[in-house]
């Protein structure tokens, strides 16, 4: 169990959320600077529980105790159905229970950022950040950093499924590629995992746990923010639970929001920042008119999954379960990917394809998803309690064109199945229960579309009305309030957010410490 030291009278930095971000942060500030620092997080410790270690029992993860357990609203877009939106609640953020995928995807990703009013945010700007996180297995190279606190592997005894997949992607005339993380992602490669020695690798684990014993660190878990202290303009502390009661804890030089893009937007509203009509109908007071705090939410839809009758049992699941992946593009005249097909080593389904498809017996899957979503939708606060309930709508298959990419997908799948290399496992149809037409295809599509747990974008950089940060992370109208999560991103970017948030914390830090 985590012991932490009795809270200060005051602290320099106070950081709310110990994901992706947040661990980066308090580890850059204690390293760089003097100063004190007080993470809080709203969940457990858990460094040590073998469900977060261990990767095959991260899917066990969801709906459990280290999770918010929230929910999508539902949409007729997605046959009505609540779809889960699994979000860490423990040391380590999403990073503790997530996939441990890491993956940064393609450059132009960021440029958009920059283009979309994020200045100085570009890939190659990015791309040092980047570099300063990881410990590749394979040693520092122009596009990969080594030395950083995350250990980056691939599976070091892949699945054969994993690796029949990669040989299935190139009899469809798809590339073979070595590194999705290096000069180009078009291709079929195996993955990139937070994973070492067979262990997860979490931000607590690389970035917190060295700096656990540092003097000027406090690491309060089990403490839930509910509110931002605001003087005039200034933030200028936290009142947070400790004990189930409210304490007001001061931080000198600045607050940094790292709470997650459901959380950080929930925070700023119960503080008073955010749309002024919005804030009345909750009779909160408004301090600081922002309308678009909780706008532009953005997630990939995951087709889950097409499933498959196989020759054998999969045998013990290796890694998180997948290996591998393919990034294509489904038109070719795209400049750069926009699906992403991972294998599974069992049966996949959303509630409702199980209870509509035959999945008994020995299964494999094949899941298509849109990393190049072009929907996007919005949070709602729905009570002016910390706990209070929230309306979280993605919009998924809102954009005509994001159905039609996953429609490809579904098409793409299908060839992969038909292949030489998937041929030793492959036994027949399970979900769809046989090669659909296209109509089927955008039925299963509706049916089985879900989260790839990528929700980011409802605190955008930019300098419009829209934004809710500038290009330093500071929140328009507050000085001594900046955001560290993926809420700050403007356009999701194609691939998993655990890695560009990370370069997110850590450009945070650059900024705090120069005070820039």
């Amino acid at each position: 169990m985590l012991s932490a030291p009795p809270l200060r009278p005051g602290y320099d930095y106070i950081i709310v959320g110990a994901g992706s971000g947040g661990c980066v942060v308090a580890r850059r500030l204690i390293a760089r600077t003097d100063a004190s620092v007080l993470l809080i997080e709203a969940g457990e410790p858990g460094l040590a529980d073998p469900s977060i270690l261990d990767p095959t029992r991260w899917v066990g993860l969801t709906r459990g105790r280290f999770d918010w357990g929230y929910d999508y609203a539902p949409s007729p877009l997605t046959d009505n159905r609540r779809i889960g939106i699994p979000r860490g609640k423990v040391l380590g953020g999403s990073s503790a229970i997530n996939a441990m995928m890491w993956y940064r995807g393609h450059p132009s990703d960021y440029d958009a950022w920059e283009a979309a009013g994020a200045e100085g945010w570009g890939f190659e700007a990015c791309l040092p950040y980047f570099k300063r996180a990881e410990d590749w297995q394979d040693g520092e190279t122009a596009y990969r950093g080594a030395g950083g606190p995350l250990r980056i592997e691939r599976s070091p005894d892949p699945h054969p499924l994993a690796l029949a997949l990669i040989e299935a992607a190139e009899e469809c005339g798809i590339p073979v590629i070595d590194d999705p993380n290096g000069p180009a992602n078009e291709g079929a490669v195996l993955a990139n995992f937070n994973i070492a020695g067979g262990c997860r690798w979490s931000a607590a684990r690389g970035y917190l746990e060295p700096i656990l014993v540092k003097p000027r660190l406090t690491v309060l878990t089990g403490s839930l923010a509910v509110r931002i202290v605001i003087d005039k303009d200034r933030a200028v502390g936290i009142t947070h639970l400790v004990d189930g009661m409210p304490v007001t804890t001061p931080a000198s030089q600045e607050v940094i929001l790292a709470a997650g893009a459901i959380d950080t937007p929930r925070l700023l509203w119960l503080s008073g920042i955010g749309d002024p009509l919005d804030l009345r109908r909750l009779d909160i007071p408004v301090r600081v008119p922002l309308p678009g705090v909780g706008m532009n939410l953005q997630d990939h839809p995951l087709v889950r999954a097409c499933n498959f009758r196989s020759k054998a049992p999969m045998g013990p699941m290796r890694g998180n379960g997948g290996g591998s992946m393919i990034n294509w593009r489904s038109r070719a005249e795209l400049h750069a990917p926009d699906l992403h097909v991972f294998p599974v080593q069992g049966m996949s389904a959303v509630p409702e394809i199980a209870a509509s498809h035959d999945l008994s017996g020995d299964i494999f899957a094949l899941a298509p998803g849109l990393m190049r979503s072009k929907s996007a939708g919005y949070l709602r606060l729905l009570g002016r309690d910390p706990g209070a309930p929230m309306e979280i709508q993605p919009n998924f298959l809102a954009e005509p064109a994001d159905l039609k990419a996953l429609i490809a997908g579904i098409e793409l799948t299908m060839e992969l199945v038909a292949t030489r290399a998937i041929a030793p496992f492959m036994a027949g149809y399970a979900a769809p229960a046989r090669p659909p037409s296209a109509a089927e295809a955008e039925a299963f599509v509706r049916n089985a579309c879900t989260t790839f747990y990528h929700t980011c974008g409802t605190c955008r950089m930019g300098e419009d009305s829209e934004a809710v940060v500038d290009s330093r992370l500071r929140v328009h109208g507050v000085d001594g309030l900046r955001i560290a999560d993926a809420s700050v991103i403007p356009i999701i970017p194609s691939c998993n957010t655990h890695a560009p948030v990370t370069m997110i914390g850590e450009r945070a830090a650059d900024f705090i410490v120069k005070k820039a």
